[in-house]
């Protein structure tokens, strides 16, 4: 967006300057505008044009900036510009309006749309149009989804989804400030910065409490931090490990064995459940699935009948011979 003001010059050059979005248009130096008459200098003086090389006593001249005196057609011929828009030159006591290295007069820089003149007012180019503010918002301006205002040209504007917002108006629904170019989450309702989404809705850690940001673990249900989800006797971190729980607090296969696990009745080692799959109990008794055999022959009893006898079990053809 641009702004463009000005103001007559009387017998001086008018230039512009750039300033942050805007044009403004101030006089560079003052040039002199004098009538000499005759009998304030001796006629044996002489004071020509440096164009035409005619007199200027008793006429009006400006003086150029190398200080070389012009009579006001030298000058206008030698250091005036021509209106981009009409062809004619700006004379030296008008108004001159400058955009985009192309000079105007006042009453020429228009906008395309609706004719207005530009001088002191905001526009915008769209293309190779000059268009003022009003006629670039009518056509061009989105509207802001918050507000339902315009957004006007050269002010800052968020869009997402197809949708568009002021910058002051794209705010978190949790803390109620302007997100601008910060990560965020959308919700069902509008949008969250990351603080707010993670104190609201991300889940906690079951041991520590704290907000999940990444990773973690979920065991039945329920969240936890990789550095959380720790073997109850060791300490040693479960994820991506065999473990098992006792009395709800988890154990590495190390500890429980050592620990809990009950001893086999055919091998007396520690019947855990691990590695050597399951395992077969009877009467406060446990076998590993491959111990569990009869006391006398040693036939498997996995899947057939068997015949306890005192601290024996014993298969159909045993327990007959008893």
């Amino acid at each position: 967006m641009y702004k463009t003001s000005g103001r007559h010059s009387s017998g001086s050059e008018t230039v512009n300057e750039r300033k942050g979005a805007y044009l403004d248009w101030r006089r560079s130096r003052r040039l002199s505008c004098q009538t000499f008459l005759l009998d304030q200098v001796g006629m044996s003086e002489r004071f020509d044009c440096a164009g035409c090389k005619e007199s200027l006593y008793g006429r009006k001249f400006i003086q150029a900036e190398d200080g070389a005196p012009h009579c006001i057609p030298c000058y206008n011929k030698v250091f005036t510009h021509a209106c981009a828009e009409c062809k004619e030159l700006i004379q030296h006591n008008a108004r001159e309006l400058c955009y985009d290295d192309r000079h105007y007069h006042e009453q020429c820089l228009r906008c395309s749309r609706c004719g207005r003149s530009l001088a002191d007012e905001r526009f915008t180019r769209h293309g190779t149009a000059l268009l003022c503010n009003a006629c670039f918002c009518s056509e061009f301006s989105s509207t802001c989804v918050a507000c339902s205002k315009t957004i006007q040209p050269g002010s800052r504007k968020l869009e997402y989804q197809g949708r568009t917002w002021h910058e002051a108006c794209f705010v978190c629904l949790g803390c109620q400030q302007p997100i601008g170019g910060k990560a965020f989450v959308p919700d069902d309702d509008g949008h969250y910065c990351g603080p707010c989404y993670e104190n609201k809705f991300a889940p906690r850690c079951t041991r520590c409490k704290q907000v999940l940001v990444t990773g973690g673990v979920t065991y039945r249900d329920e969240a936890w931090h990789r550095h959380c989800f720790v073997c109850a006797g060791c300490g040693v971190e479960l994820a991506g490990k065999q473990f098992t729980t006792e009395e709800d607090s988890p154990y590495c296969v190390q500890c429980f064995t050592n620990t809990y696990a009950r001893k086999c009745e055919g091998c007396s080692e520690p019947v855990t459940g691990f590695g050597e799959g399951k395992f077969v109990s009877f009467e406060e008794r446990h076998w590993h699935q491959t111990c569990f055999a009869c006391s006398r022959c040693s036939a498997s009893l996995l899947g057939v009948g068997f015949f306890p006898e005192d601290d024996l079990i014993l298969c159909r053809d045993c327990s007959t011979l008893s």
